[in-house]
């Protein structure tokens, strides 16, 4: 038995970040209670029961129309706050703006938390066809999507072990998932410097992502493009991964003056 399950109301606290994470991935249209029940691992009744109680908090509010639970205004303000501290996000507009200008794809700025990415930033550039796979508030897996492979492909080895022997990305995300199937990907986005997906989340959906590291050398946060597969030719690709990576480079080092 570790720490938390020995900590009185460590569980309820687990379930409500759960929850909120789960509502936070579905923003900005919301969900019902059955949904996010089902992406937070709990039984109906417990989720309403949190969801109704973070709403008498302010936390969580609900649509009187359409049911779908939305994030309250307390996280917004809470997140004002927190903001002085911890956004990086103005920093790294100036960088997703041009790399969908340059692109003409969309751009998008991630940040790791734990196991896995949020999407924090998107903007997209002029080529009509888009991919909708990826937008704020999303949450993947690292290793899933290529802003989270770019970023597992750099951590350490050990760090690398860890992760890929605790989760089963294939479960939920198919056999090219599987830990033989991303452990090549890591080696080849360890080869080339950016990391690409070629549609295996959504069919035609490709990406492209680089890591931005902290000031200690740690990949806390991706720069990617996506769109679609005639976007991402052979011919393309290599060009799309220098100009990601040279944007990488200069968020790393803007980021490290902060």
């Amino acid at each position: 038995m570790d720490d938390t399950s020995r900590t009185p109301g460590a569980q309820v606290v687990s379930r409500v970040a759960a929850v909120l994470r789960a509502l936070s991935a579905a923003m900005p249209d919301g969900e019902n209670t059955t949904e996010l029940a089902r992406a937070a691992q709990l039984t109906r009744p417990t989720a309403h029961r949190l969801l109704s109680a973070l709403t008498s908090e302010g936390f969580v509010d609900r649509d009187p129309q359409s049911g779908k639970w939305l994030l309250g205004p307390e996280l917004y303000l809470m997140g004002t706050v927190a903001a002085d501290r911890y956004d990086v996000t103005d920093i790294a507009r100036t960088h997703v703006a041009a790399l969908a200008a340059a692109t003409g794809e969309s751009a998008f700025f991630s940040v790791r938390r734990g196991g896995e990415t949020v999407c924090l930033e998107r903007q997209d550039g002029n080529f009509p066809i888009r991919s909708f796979v990826l937008h704020e508030g999303k949450r993947f897996p690292l290793g899933v999507a290529s802003a989270g492979l770019a970023i597992l492909s750099f951590l350490t080895p050990h760090a690398v072990d860890a992760f890929l022997t605790e989760s089963r990305l294939e479960d939920d995300f198919g056999g090219e998932h599987a830990e033989t199937a991303i452990r090549a990907r890591i080696s080849e986005t360890r080869r080339t410097g950016y990391a690409v997906n070629p549609g295996l989340i959504v069919p035609g959906s490709w990406g492209l992502g680089a890591a931005v590291f902290s000031g200690s050398g740690q990949p806390a946060w991706a720069l990617s493009l996506t769109g679609v597969e005639s976007r991402f030719s052979p011919e393309r690709i290599p060009e799309l991964g220098r100009l990601l990576l040279e944007h990488a480079h200069q968020l790393t080092e803007q980021l490290a003056r902060k």
